[in-house]
């Protein structure tokens, strides 16, 4: 076997090759790295698009509107079965309709037939017997009042005309009454104009124009200054209220509408924005120093004074890491003892404690904490990479484990207070009604009609939680004395 002599320049090539070698195998690791850390991103990216398919009313804040037509999500309550059976239950009084003392029209009827004897019966002797039966009917229809004055003469020659009474000052107009059934179901049925003076036209032969419709809205908004001023100063006074806020198309443009309310007032606000700036406009928050419950949203933590969170928000958060990422247990475990604290609250109210044991405080708080800091290792911070600027996105459970750490105090106020609930349903059972406004009237034309909604809504909703009659107290507004609500306590 012959040796193989290698030249210098040989040993140099070998060398040249094993440093490019070196350098393929430094190229091919760096992109595989390259490689496994894309295929990690877009993991991660799949994982957060199938998250995002797979909200729905029952595991985020989108309403039950923008969910599938079919294949709806199940219903997921964290109420608990009570075994009883549906519908009255024993000992319940019942409700049932009752004859009215007067009526408006009475029909006897009348005896028909033959006797055995031969003789008709219609010529019988009869007498009413106690026994009664009423139907109830609605009769709508237009009544015109004419006014007319008289022209007298003196003896000593002079001429005297009558007066016509004050506010008959037309030839022809609508008397408060149909004003108020027009702003009724503009402003509290959700009507759209036309449809109203639709109904209007059909049921009372009462021939009204949109234009006449939307000026009767514009003098109730005006007459209702005073007392949505007095239901304002009112809410300042309150010592637990709820803020919420949805968005209201006017104009073709995206407006914001505002509610700060309780079970017995509300007062709405429009504006073009949603933050701080629209608060600011509103004027309530800055004199309020109560506890004031809503979602998390940034614009109201710059206010000072008690803040109380959501937890309905934070259940349909928890609900969705938990479905969508089964690994995270600690979601569940969040739920339960949410929903176990609300139990425990709810019958101290029942109970009429004024405050929970401090020991049955201090034992959730501790369980909420073991959680939470079991969540936080699960979830680390996700670093920043390599040259990156800016902040770096977290993933949802990162955002909601951080928020509930640092919020501890908001999120648990309803065991702490019991004067705090523990969500935000007020505010959002009074924005609902409002969101349908848009849903069957569409937008609002200009900031005007949608700042008179308000000011009307704030009034009739107030009534309505008092249980006050709204058309007749619309009725007086338009005669020039709306009923002022009750204030107090």
């Amino acid at each position: 076997m012959s040796e193989v002599t290698l030249t210098a320049a040989d040993v140099a090539a070998l060398r040249a090759e094993v440093m490019r070698l070196q350098q393929l195998v430094v190229e091919q690791a760096e992109r595989l790295d390259r490689q496994a850390a894309t295929i990690a991103q877009q993991a991660e990216r799949i994982r957060e698009l199938e998250a995002r398919l797979a909200k729905n009313s029952r595991n985020s804040s989108k309403p039950p509107s923008s969910d599938p037509p079919f294949n709806k999500p199940p219903p997921r309550s964290q109420r608990k079965a009570s075994g009883r059976k549906p519908g009255g239950q024993k000992g319940h009084r019942g409700v049932t309709r009752t004859l009215a003392d007067e009526v408006d029209h009475q029909v006897v009827a009348a005896l028909s037939g033959v006797c055995g004897c031969g003789r008709a019966w219609s010529q019988a002797e009869t007498a009413l017997l106690p026994e009664r039966r009423q139907v109830i009917e609605v009769v709508m229809r237009r009544e015109i009042t004419e006014h007319r004055i008289v022209e007298g003469r003196c003896a000593c020659g002079c001429v005297q005309r009558s007066a016509f009474p004050a506010g008959v000052e037309a030839p022809v107009q609508y008397g408060p009454g149909v004003a108020a059934l027009a702003v009724y179901l503009t402003q509290y049925q959700l009507l759209p104009y036309q449809r109203s003076a639709d109904l209007l036209a059909q049921l009372a032969g009462i021939a009204l124009s949109p234009g006449t419709v939307r000026a009767m809205v514009a003098t109730a908004a005006e007459r209702l200054q005073a007392p949505v001023a007095a239901i304002h100063d009112a809410l300042v006074a309150t010592p637990v209220a709820h803020a919420d806020e949805t968005g209201m198309r006017v104009g073709g443009g995206l407006n914001w509408l505002h509610v700060l309310s309780t079970a017995e007032l509300s007062a709405y606000f429009s504006h073009p924005k949603r933050g701080a700036e629209a608060l600011e406009a509103f004027g309530l928050l800055a004199r309020f120093d109560g506890v004031l419950v809503h979602d998390h949203w940034a614009a109201y933590l710059r206010y000072d004074g008690a803040h109380a969170f959501c937890n309905a928000h934070h259940l349909r958060e928890l609900i969705a890491i938990e479905e969508t990422i089964p690994s995270q247990t600690w979601a569940g475990e969040m739920i339960t003892l949410l929903c176990e604290a609300n139990t425990v609250a709810n019958t101290a109210r029942a109970q009429q404690l004024q405050a929970l044991p401090a020991a049955r405080i201090e034992h959730f708080q501790a369980r909420y904490d073991a959680i939470l800091e079991a969540a936080a290792a699960r979830n680390p911070r996700r670093p920043a990479k390599p040259g990156q600027r800016g902040r770096v996105a977290q993933s949802p459970a990162f955002n909601l484990i951080a928020r509930l750490r640092e919020q501890r105090e908001g999120v648990l106020r309803f065991l702490t207070d019991l004067r705090v609930p523990f969500d935000n349903n007020q505010a959002e059972r009074d924005v609902r009604m409002p969101k349908l406004k848009q849903k069957v009237s569409g937008c609002f034309r200009a900031n005007g009609g949608a700042e008179q909604f308000a000011t009307i809504r704030s009034y009739l909703s107030t009534l309505h939680k008092q249980g006050s009659d709204l058309f007749q107290a619309l009725v007086l507004t338009f005669q020039g004395s709306p009923p002022m609500p009750r204030l107090g306590s």
